[in-house]
């Protein structure tokens, strides 16, 4: 049996090892067993998403540690909470899977990693923006083949593009300057300004403005009931004609079958989500993969204007970052 000091981590991707160790993700892993060298924390990891069918792992961990896709609702929280869980640790910024009523009403501690790496997320937004506009996925294949036509392979300067930055934290203000440094014309959205970004000397969109003037739109925003499908079909047809949509954020933000229904009509250019919304029974990447694959997943391939990623917008530098914060949390 677990002690109440002892912690869980749950995670979709992991590998179970023939000892009967279940680990996290490869990378994750090592980096925390790195730093818990002293054994100052003793880490469990498992290779399920927390849910109801799953909670039964938790049971006798003072502190049980989620990301993205596990689910913590009132009903799954309340088992732990039976089992002497009082601490939730989120190694994320997002907090929409969990129910924050519901754990204070248990007793449960929820918190979560912040600002462990804006620059990767924000720098990962710009490479999908150069990589499309650039062609450089079309330009690669080609040179596989000896094929270095340049037809087809055009692109346009970002220097006097308007650009939209919904979400203006931490990441949204490192996206702005970067995107600065382009040459770029900058407008926010953010329903709580941040003085960070009016001191880049930037200012925030009046109504109407982002659909009138953006060329680029790019998400930066937690997801909350608020911001679910902030981005839909009523927003889309506001959008200025030929727009380029960016979502490194989560994928519930937009309305992806509205997007592609946009691309369809020209009313967006391109659509570069490095989030895939997943279905609720989606497990991960894996469960991305799935999704992807069936539905409307399908008639996404289909179009060139249509690229999406998994979430590579990380570095050594914000696993670190988010590695010792995290175990910061758990002192």
């Amino acid at each position: 049996m677990p002690q109440a000091n002892e912690i869980s981590f749950t995670d979709p991707e992991g590998v179970h090892h023939g000892s009967g160790d279940i680990s996290s993700t490869r990378y994750e892993r090592r980096y925390l067993d790195e730093a818990n060298k002293s054994g100052e924390h003793k880490l469990h990891y498992f290779d399920v998403s927390l849910e109801m069918d799953t909670v039964g792992l938790a049971a006798g961990y003072g502190a049980v540690c989620i990301f993205v896709n596990d689910k913590a609702d009132a009903q799954v929280l309340d088992a732990p909470r039976t089992g002497g869980t009082r601490l939730l640790a989120l190694r994320c910024t997002g907090f929409n899977n969990v129910d924050l009523e519901a754990a204070a009403r248990l007793g449960i501690k929820v918190v979560r990693v912040v600002t462990y790496s804006p620059n990767s997320v924000a720098e990962h937004a710009v490479a999908l923006l150069l990589a499309i506009n650039r062609k450089v996925h079309r330009a690669y294949n080609r040179t596989r083949d000896s094929n270095f036509s340049l037809d087809g392979l055009t692109g346009f300067d970002l220097s006097g593009k308007t650009v939209a930055v919904v979400g203006t934290g931490k990441i949204g203000c490192v996206f702005a300057k970067i995107m600065l440094g382009f040459g770029c014309r900058v407008i926010g959205f953010d329903l709580q300004p941040s003085t960070e970004f009016e001191a880049l000397g930037l200012t925030y969109a009046k109504q109407g403005e982002i659909g009138e003037k953006a060329d680029i739109i790019s998400l930066h925003c937690l997801l909350t009931p608020t911001t679910h499908h902030v981005i839909n079909s009523e927003t889309l047809k506001r959008a200025k004609p030929g727009a380029i949509l960016i979502n490194t954020s989560r994928g519930g933000l937009l309305d992806t079958q509205a997007a592609i229904d946009a691309l369809k009509t020209g009313q967006l250019m391109w659509l570069l989500q490095a989030n895939i919304s997943r279905r609720t029974s989606g497990k991960g990447a894996q469960g991305a993969c799935e999704e992807f694959r069936h539905g409307i997943s399908e008639e996404k391939r289909c179009f060139p204007s249509y690229r999406p990623t998994f979430d590579v917008g990380y570095n050594k530098k914000s696993l670190h970052r988010r590695r010792d914060q995290l175990l910061k949390m758990l002192d």
